[in-house]
């Protein structure tokens, strides 16, 4: 009877010929789906690509480094990847493309002014979005339209007021939403409510 490792290490090998995708590419969608727990997950890989129980719940091992994964697959296992605060690559820039160039230079102001607040912060670019982490999430950056850059901030307990509105169903990940469209917007208000999201996290 075949041993766990080589029941995984016959499922990765299986895995691009059953589903039309590496276990690389998996990972990448993972990671962008916007959820953290691992049964989260692996409940989004099978529910929106319709892919079964086994393999969504060993992308998802592979997505966070398992130690199971680097005998299934013959080397170490892909752990999930950020970059520090002040890179993003070419993730973030496929953000701006296009109609939403006009966008970039608000990003890079508040990325400016986040890379002050210390050397923790850690940008997981997704597929729509910029999550900003410390131990945990506190907010994340949202070109939403050629216009229209929304930011999530992680800030329970806080009243909303003015511009600080409640997140609601826009992002169940963050409490407050602030809308900019000009990069004059990014003032010392919105980035004290960054500051105190990130001292929170």
């Amino acid at each position: 009877m075949a041993s766990p490792d080589e029941q995984m290490a016959t499922m990765m090998k299986n895995l691009e010929a059953k589903t039309g995708k590496s276990l690389a590419q998996w990972i990448a969608i993972a990671r962008g789906c916007g959820k953290e727990k691992h049964g989260e997950i692996v409940n989004y890989l099978k529910s929106e690509h319709g892919i079964g129980h086994g393999y969504a719940n060993a992308i998802v091992h592979g997505m966070k480094g398992h130690p199971s994964m680097a005998s299934a697959t013959g080397k170490p296992a892909p752990a999930a990847k950020r970059v520090s605060a002040a890179g993003g690559g070419s993730a973030v820039d496929g953000l701006f493309a296009g109609k939403k160039a006009d966008l970039r230079p608000i990003y890079d102001k508040l990325m400016k002014a986040i890379n002050g607040f210390g050397k923790d912060v850690e940008l997981a670019p997704k597929q729509a979005y910029v999550s900003l982490r410390r131990s945990k999430q506190f907010a994340c950056l949202h070109p939403s339209t050629a216009t229209r850059f929304d930011i999530g901030i992680q800030l329970k307990g806080v009243e909303p007021s003015g511009r600080l509105e409640k997140a609601g169903s826009w992002n169940a990940m963050v409490s407050h939403r602030v809308r900019l469209e000009t990069v004059d917007e990014v003032d010392a208000e919105l980035i004290g409510w960054l500051r105190e999201a990130y001292d929170k996290a």
